[in-house]
C-alpha cells in the first residue's frame, strides 16, 4: 500500500499592496510625532487668529490641488480623467511632506500617467515639462514682484554672504560631475539623448493645442500664486504689519532660496526659509514666526492625514 502524501503547503503571499496602503498613515504618525511641539505652537498661533482670513487661506490651498491638476492635463495630450486627476495631486501633496521633496509628488503623478496608458518615456516626459513650467512660473512671478518692489526684500538677510561660496561650489561640482558622466558613460549619453528627444517631442505636441498650452501655464502660474496667497492671508490674520504684496515676495523668495534643500516636503527647511524671509521684508521675528508655524498648519499638516488616506486608498483601487 502506497503512502498518502500530505499535500503541499501553500506559500503566504506577502499582501504587498495592503502593505503599501498602510504605509503613508505609518510616516504620517512618525513625522507628526516628530514635530509634535511645532503642530501644538502652530495650533495655538491659530486660536488668536481672525478666522475670514484663515478660511481664505484654507481656499487658497485648496485651489493648488485645483492648479496642479490643470497644469499635470496639460503636460500631456491624451485626456486624463479629472476626478481622478485632482484625487491625485491630494494625495501627492501627502506623499510629497513624507519624501524628499519633490521625489514623492513625482512617483504618484508618475504612477498615475502609467495606470492611465501612458509610456513610461512620455510619462517621464511629461513630468519634466510640468516641473519645468512651475519652476518658470515661480521665477517668473519672484522676477515681477521683484521689479514691481524693488526695495521690500533685503536679499542680504535671505542669502547669508558665508553661504553663497558653498552653494556655488556645490552647484558647480553637480554640474561638473553631470557633464563628466555624459562623456564618459555612452549608455547615459543615449539614454539622455532619447530623453530629451521624446521630451522636445512632447512639449511640440502640447504647445500645439491650445487648450493644453494653457492648462499648463496658467496651472503653472497660479499653482505659486495661491501658495503665496495663502501666506499672504494667515499673515493678515495674524496681524503682521508687512503688506501683502511684499508677503507673497518674501513667499517665493524662501521656496526658491530653499529648493535644493532635500527634506521631505521642505519640513524644518521651508519654515526657516520663509521667517527669515518675512523678516527680510520687515516683519517682527516673533509675528514672522508664529505666521509661518500656523501657514505650515493650514498647507502641511490639516491636508497631511487625509492625504495619506487618499492616498492608500488610491493604491487599493489600483489607481495609481
Amino acid at each position: 500500500m502506497t503512502a498518502v502524501l500530505p499535500p503541499p503547503a501553500r506559500r503566504r503571499r506577502v499582501p504587498v499592496r495592503q502593505v503599501l496602503c498602510l504605509l503613508p498613515l505609518l510616516l504620517v504618525a512618525v513625522v507628526a510625532v516628530r514635530h509634535r511641539e511645532v503642530l501644538a505652537e502652530g495650533f495655538g498661533h491659530l486660536a488668536s487668529a481672525r478666522w475670514p482670513w484663515l478660511l481664505a487661506a484654507a481656499g487658497a490651498t485648496c485651489l493648488t490641488w485645483v492648479a496642479a491638476a490643470a497644469g499635470r492635463q496639460g503636460a500631456v495630450v491624451e485626456r486624463l480623467p479629472r476626478l481622478r486627476l485632482l484625487a491625485t495631486q491630494f494625495a501627492a501633496g501627502s506623499a510629497n511632506h513624507l519624501l524628499p521633496t519633490g521625489l514623492g509628488a513625482s512617483a504618484v503623478n508618475l504612477r498615475f500617467m502609467t495606470v492611465c496608458g501612458l509610456p513610461a518615456a512620455r510619462s517621464s516626459a511629461a513630468l519634466a515639462l510640468y516641473l519645468l513650467a512651475e519652476a518658470v512660473g515661480r521665477l517668473g512671478l519672484l522676477a515681477a514682484l521683484l521689479i514691481a518692489f524693488p526695495h521690500a526684500l533685503r536679499l542680504g538677510g535671505l542669502f547669508p554672504g558665508t553661504a553663497l561660496g558653498p552653494l556655488f561650489i556645490g552647484v558647480c561640482a553637480v554640474l561638473l560631475a553631470a557633464a563628466v558622466a555624459l562623456v564618459c558613460v555612452r549608455r547615459l549619453r543615449a539614454a539622455v539623448r532619447s530623453f530629451l528627444r521624446t521630451a522636445l517631442g512632447e512639449a511640440r505636441s502640447v504647445h500645439m493645442r491650445p487648450s493644453r498650452a494653457l492648462a499648463l501655464w496658467g496651472g503653472s502660474l497660479a499653482f505659486p500664486a495661491l501658495q503665496a496667497a495663502g501666506l499672504a492671508s494667515v499673515g493678515t490674520a495674524l496681524g503682521l504689519p508687512v503688506p501683502a504684496w511684499h508677503m507673497a515676495l518674501a513667499y517665493l523668495a524662501a521656496t526658491v532660496a530653499v529648493a535644493l534643500i532635500p527634506t521631505p516636503g521642505g519640513i524644518g527647511s521651508v519654515e526657516a526659509a520663509l521667517i527669515v524671509a518675512l523678516v527680510a521684508v520687515g516683519g517682527p521675528v516673533a509675528v514672522a514666526t508664529a505666521v509661518v508655524l500656523a501657514f505650515r498648519i493650514i498647507t502641511v499638516w490639516v491636508p497631511l492625514l487625509p492625504g495619506a488616506l487618499t492616498l492608500g486608498a488610491l493604491v487599493r483601487l489600483k489607481v495609481i
